[in-house]
Order: C-alpha cells, then sequence, then structure tokens
C-alpha cells in the first residue's frame, strides 16, 4: 500500500526515526485541502512512543479543520539532525514521513493532559505552562496521529 524507499542506502533505522520524531520540535503537516488541492502548514507536535501516537493543537475552526473531517489521511514529515562531518562543507539531514490518520479529540480531560505534555516540550517553566493552559484551554482542538507508515532517511545537501 505505501511505496518503500527506493534508495534504501539512505534508509534510517526505525529507531532513528522515532529518535528523530522524539526530539525535533517542527514539522510539516499536509492534509488533503480544498478543490483536490494538497494544504501544507508547519505545527508543533510531540511523539508519545508508548502509543505511537503523535499530538499537535490548533483552532477549533478553519481550513485544516474543515479538510480532517472530509479525510482523516495526513502526510507529516519531520526532518533535522543536521550535522557535519570535518572537512565537508555539505550537511547531513535526517528526515521522517508519516503517513497516517488525524482525528479531533473531543473529550476535554484528555485534550488537557495532552496539551500540558506538548508544551512540556516548548515551555521553560511549569509556571508559564500552567498560565497558558488557564487562559487558553478553552478555544484549543487537540488532533491525534494514528501512525500507518513511517520511513527514514539520511541525506548528504552535496
Amino acid at each position: 500500500m505505501f511505496r518503500p524507499i527506493r534508495r534504501k542506502k539512505r534508509m534510517i533505522s526505525e529507531k532513528d526515526a522515532k529518535k528523530l520524531l522524539l526530539h525535533e520540535k517542527r514539522a510539516v503537516l499536509a492534509v488533503n485541502g480544498d478543490d483536490g488541492y494538497p494544504f501544507a502548514f508547519p505545527i508543533n507536535y510531540f511523539y508519545e512512543p508508548e502509543s505511537e501516537k503523535i499530538y499537535f493543537h490548533g483552532a477549533k475552526a478553519g481550513h485544516k479543520v474543515d479538510a480532517l473531517k472530509k479525510d482523516d489521511k495526513v502526510c507529516f514529515t519531520v526532518y533535522g539532525n543536521e550535522k557535519h562531518e570535518e572537512g565537508d562543507w555539505a550537511p547531513y539531514l535526517q528526515s521522517v514521513v508519516i503517513f497516517g490518520r488525524c482525528h479531533l479529540i473531543e473529550d476535554s480531560g484528555i485534550t488537557e493532559a495532552k496539551v500540558r505534555e506538548l508544551a512540556e516540550k516548548y515551555y521553560p517553566t511549569k509556571e508559564e505552562i500552567d498560565a497558558e493552559i488557564a487562559a487558553d484551554i478553552k478555544a484549543v482542538q487537540l488532533y491525534e496521529i494514528t501512525i500507518e507508515h513511517m520511513s527514514g532517511k539520511q541525506i548528504h545537501e552535496k
């Protein structure tokens, strides 16, 4: 159903792909948008290794919500872990591409708990997290991606 990586030499292990998911902070999510056009946008997220789910939050209305209500299939891409080898100007870069299904979480208790976990990845203190959640949690929509296929690779940008 999903295409394998064409250049097998560039493939990274599943363990390394999950490590990249766990540690990077930004991703690009693509949904099937209006009139058959893809709609891709950057998001902050967190990966939960135990359940192998990806969580992010956003508004309760808009293009993303409308698209996901029509079609829950998504493509989620993370890239990073850039490094240079001595004497080489061109970096090595890893990426993970995930195909999955995304749905809206309706339970406010789950939403607050997962948003708190998400905030812990980005905010420097518990106090800032608490203040942000107290101020805005009612306007937050939580999204959950169930991973159906994952592949990772490393490229040398030369």
